[in-house]
């Protein structure tokens, strides 16, 4: 059984053999960590701006994220997926971080949050 932290625009959905307010930690802690990555080109971090579409809180701690880029052309391609790993393998009580790169669906401005949409002046 794991936990599942389906990060969509802060919408999480749990379910674990954690207890529920560890879970609660973890997950705050984590979405905090991903927000002090920033793609190197756009001033906004990488979960306001809808790159991170699924955190998965197992129950030996391990996480497992599935994230996407604005472009498969993406400069920061090759260094994006492990700044994230550092980000959430730095929360405490977080055992093994893996992040899975993936292109489908699409990244689009739509997956932006208002946050992001601000800080990018994109009203």
């Amino acid at each position: 059984m794991t936990d599942t932290a389906e990060i969509k625009t802060s919408n999480t959905e749990t379910q674990s053999a954690l207890p529920p307010e560890e879970t609660e930690r973890l997950t705050t802690e984590i979405v905090a960590a991903l927000k002090t990555v920033f793609d190197p080109e756009i001033p906004a971090d990488i979960y306001e701006l809808g790159l991170i579409y699924k955190v998965d809180i197992k129950d030996d701690r391990g996480v497992d994220i599935l994230m996407t880029l604005t472009t498969p052309n993406c400069p920061a391609a090759g260094e994006l997926p492990q700044m994230v790993e550092n980000a959430v393998a730095s929360v405490a009580g977080v055992g093994v971080v893996g992040v899975n790169l993936v292109w489908e669906p699409a990244w689009s401005p739509d997956r932006m949050s208002d946050e992001a949409r601000l800080v990018l002046n994109m009203w």
